[in-house]
């Protein structure tokens, strides 16, 4: 073989090197709309068939800020019940927000964890707390356990479908992406009921709490398999999780304590 001119040679191990740079370029902003948006794949290929994907990750986005809102409250309204200061209602508020998706992510071994990759989310959440607080203290608002119910089913409803959302589209089995979603919605109000010196209302309320979020995930598996547009799905499965939590508040349903056999 002929030997390579050394200018030829330069030139093909600078095309070389422009070659691996555009690859690796290529390659970190396929991980980036990975990110970003949960239905694009490394490989560049959306991943969920007959859905509108942009869409998708518009409407997951919306519904993980105003899930974190509605548990943030929850938890500044539990706080100032139990007549926290200021650190430990915003340490409450912030527990309930983040808490289960932090657990979801562990457990995914999603790095950076989403708070973290968004941490405009955590300047957020403080001007969010102080801002309820003066406007309670302001009006001079009770808070009550019954005011705080109401925000926690919206972040119940929406954490259930976002999160099974994000396990489904980690490639998780069906079982364990309802499972995920259901930590997703549920964990953040057991560690803010924990850290308020409570039993988690989620496992003595005696009405249905986990068992909405755990319905609420199978409605958005089984919209998917009937090929409903991801964001309908996730729209739909977090109002059926909304609505039975609300439903079960307002009518009061309950379900069967354990009773204990009394000795004669």
């Amino acid at each position: 073989l002929r030997p390579l001119c050394p200018v030829h040679d330069v030139h093909r191990r600078r095309s070389g090197h422009r070659h691996s740079r555009r690859a690796c370029l290529t390659r970190v902003c396929a991980s980036a709309q990975a990110v970003y948006d949960p239905d694009f794949s490394i490989s560049g290929h959306f991943t969920m068939a007959g859905s509108a994907p942009w869409v998708l990750s518009q409407v997951q986005v919306v519904a993980e800020a105003i899930a974190t809102v509605a548990f943030a409250l929850s938890g500044v309204i539990e706080g100032a019940r139990k007549r926290l200061d200021a650190v430990g209602i915003c340490v409450v508020g912030g527990l309930a927000a983040f808490g289960g998706g932090t657990v979801r992510d562990v457990i995914l071994d999603r790095r950076p964890l989403f708070w973290v990759q968004h941490a405009g989310w955590l300047l957020a959440l403080l001007a969010l707390c102080i801002a309820a607080m003066i406007f309670m203290r302001a009006r001079h608002l009770e808070p009550t356990e019954r005011a705080m119910q109401w925000p926690d089913a919206i972040g119940l409803g929406l954490f259930t479908a976002s999160g099974t959302q994000i396990a489904l589209d980690g490639g998780m089995p069906t079982i364990v992406a309802v499972l995920l979603g259901m930590v997703t919605a549920v964990f953040g109000g057991v560690l803010r009921d924990v850290v308020c010196n409570e039993i988690p209302r989620a496992f003595n309320d005696h009405r249905p709490y986990a068992i909405c979020s755990f319905a609420g995930g199978w409605v958005l598996v089984a919209a998917q398999s009937v090929a409903m547009p991801g964001w309908v799905a996730l729209t739909v499965a977090a109002l059926v999780t909304t609505g039975l939590r609300a439903a079960a508040v307002r009518w009061n349903w309950h379900l069967p304590a354990w009773q204990a056999s009394r000795g004669r």
